[in-house]
């Protein structure tokens, strides 16, 4: 009998703190909330900072100083990326470091791209937390980007087009 009231004593009082496991970050939650605010209806798109295909090619068109940050893999890289001067290539998985944080610049559009936009929404949000204001994402990725240029146009932009970034 005490084997068992000791057993339902030790499970209860198991139960009764095993929620403080389950507890969340109230303070980083407020943050989030603060930030997601303004992502509301028809306007959540850009209040997220996505920019679809056709307005990043106009801006570059316009001459706008974008600079292009790819965060796919190194394998992925290899294939292909970003053709405008100063893109930088910078994986997801080593991005938020002190040293590659540096990298990017704050006195210039930056436009985040993937393949699909998932792993840039998610960066850009993060980034945008952290203080870069100035981060935008490329919806659809690099997959949006050739759907609406052609793949060999997204490739292989003609040089006259593209200011260089400084």
């Amino acid at each position: 009998m005490l084997k068992r009231l000791l057993t339902i004593t030790l499970l209860a009082f198991a139960m009764a703190f095993s929620g403080l496991s389950w507890a969340y970050d109230a303070v980083m939650a407020e943050s989030y909330a603060e930030l997601f605010a303004p992502v509301k209806g028809a306007g959540a798109g850009k209040a997220l900072h996505l920019i679809p295909p056709d307005v990043f090619l106009n801006k570059i068109k316009a001459k706008e100083l974008i600079v292009v940050l790819d965060i796919r893999t190194p394998a992925e890289t290899g294939v292909y990326t970003a053709t405008l001067p100063g893109t930088l290539v910078i994986p997801i998985d080593v991005l938020f470091t002190k040293a590659k944080l540096a990298q990017i610049p704050t006195d210039k559009t930056v436009v985040l791209i993937c393949m699909s936009g998932t792993r840039a929404t998610a960066a850009g949000t993060a980034l945008r937390h952290i203080g870069f204001e100035n981060v935008y994402i490329l919806k659809g990725g690099f997959k949006a980007l050739t759907g609406y240029m052609g793949p060999k146009e997204a490739n292989t932009p003609p040089p006259s087009m593209f200011p260089v970034n400084k």
